[in-house]
C-alpha cells in the first residue's frame, strides 16, 4: 500500500458560511454562526463538509446522480447505468476512490482532514444581514444576521489518498484534482446561490 499526502490552501474569494448547529437565542446577536474550533473559538472548514461537497458534484460530473433515487452511487447501481464504457469506467473510479458501501470496491481511498485557519492576522469574522423582500410592498422584511469569515482568507487542506494493489494512482489523482476543479466553479458551504462560498485551492505538495 502506497499513501499520498495532497497539502495546500482554500483561499476564499467570497464569504464562506458553514454553519456550526449553534441553537442558543442570542439577543441582538449572531442568529446563524459558522463552525468553530472548540478550544481556539477560530472557524474551520470541516473535512466531512469538503469531501462531502466533491463527491456529490463528482457524481453529477460522472453522471450518475439519479441512478440511486437521492442516496449516494454505489456498485449495485452500476448494473442501471447506460452501456457506456467511460461511464462505467469513471463511475468505478469514483466507486474506488471515495470507497463502496456494499464492498465491491472496498474501503474508501481518501482521507480528508478538517481545513485550519491560516493566522495572517485578518479579520476572521462578519456578520452580513439578509432579509426577504415583501413582492407586493417591496420593503425588506425578517432581518437576519448570517456569520461569515470573509473574503482573503485562508485554511491549510490535507487530504491523504491510499493506493493499493490494483489501484490506478494517476485516475484517482486526477478524480481529485477534478473534485477541486468543480468546487472552484461552484461554491463550499450554504448559500452558494447568493454568492457564499467562492474558493480556490492552491496545491502545494
Amino acid at each position: 500500500m502506497k499513501i499520498i499526502k495532497l497539502t495546500g490552501t482554500v483561499e476564499l474569494l467570497s464569504g464562506l458560511h458553514i454553519g456550526g448547529g449553534d441553537d442558543t437565542m442570542k439577543i441582538g446577536g449572531i442568529d446563524n454562526g459558522v463552525i468553530k474550533d472548540i478550544n481556539t473559538d477560530k472557524p474551520y472548514i470541516p473535512g466531512s463538509s469538503l469531501k462531502g461537497k466533491m463527491r456529490s458534484l463528482l457524481e453529477w460530473n460522472v453522471g450518475v446522480v439519479g441512478i440511486g433515487d437521492g442516496n449516494p452511487f454505489n456498485s449495485k447501481l452500476i448494473s442501471k447505468l447506460p452501456q457506456d464504457e467511460a461511464l462505467i469506467e469513471n463511475a468505478k473510479i469514483l466507486l474506488t476512490l471515495f470507497g463502496d458501501k456494499e464492498g465491491e470496491f472496498g474501503i474508501t481511498r481518501i482521507s480528508v482532514g478538517d481545513c485550519k485557519l491560516i493566522d495572517e492576522n485578518l479579520i476572521i469574522s462578519e456578520a452580513k444581514y439578509e432579509n426577504v423582500i415583501n413582492r407586493q410592498t417591496g420593503t425588506a422584511e425578517h432581518p437576519r444576521q448570517i456569520e461569515r469569515v470573509p473574503a482573503g482568507v485562508k485554511f491549510a487542506f490535507d487530504i491523504r489518498i491510499k493506493v493499493l494493489e490494483g489501484d490506478d494512482e494517476t485516475k484517482l489523482l486526477d478524480m481529485v484534482k477534478k473534485g477541486f476543479e468543480l468546487i472552484e466553479l461552484d461554491y463550499l458551504g450554504g448559500s452558494g446561490s447568493r454568492g457564499y462560498g467562492r474558493v480556490e485551492f492552491h496545491l502545494s505538495k
